[in-house]
């Protein structure tokens, strides 16, 4: 993996957390956790994974995608990059999944 790119992507995501966090006053974007940006090797999109508690994941990623132009503008104030990438913001499924894993293993042991 490109260090520059993880390196990026770190600062993606932190800046990111932080302006839904202190910037964003949406209600549809309350209790959003962001899990992982992951950037092109150009550095002209960047997918923005993210959780949420207490809300419809559906309703929460179509506000989030109607933000990123707002994002990306307050962005470009806080990053030092030359052309922030395009923002597209997709729900991250491992978590649930993963506790679907740990479910089904808590199932068999009170079986056992």
């Amino acid at each position: 993996m490109n260090f520059k790119i993880d390196r990026i992507n770190n600062m993606l995501l932190e800046q990111i957390s932080y302006i839904l966090e202190q910037e964003i006053k949406d209600d549809d974007i309350k209790f959003v956790t962001i899990t992982a940006v992951k950037t092109t090797n150009d550095l002209s999109f960047a997918k923005v994974y993210f959780t949420v508690l207490n809300n419809d994941p559906k309703v929460t990623e179509c506000a989030l995608n109607n933000a990123k132009g707002y994002i990306r503008k307050l962005l470009y104030d806080r990053v030092e990059l030359r052309h922030i990438p395009e923002l597209t913001f997709t729900f991250d499924e491992s978590i649930e999944y993963g506790k679907k894993i740990e479910d089904i293993i808590e199932k068999i042991h009170e079986e056992n």
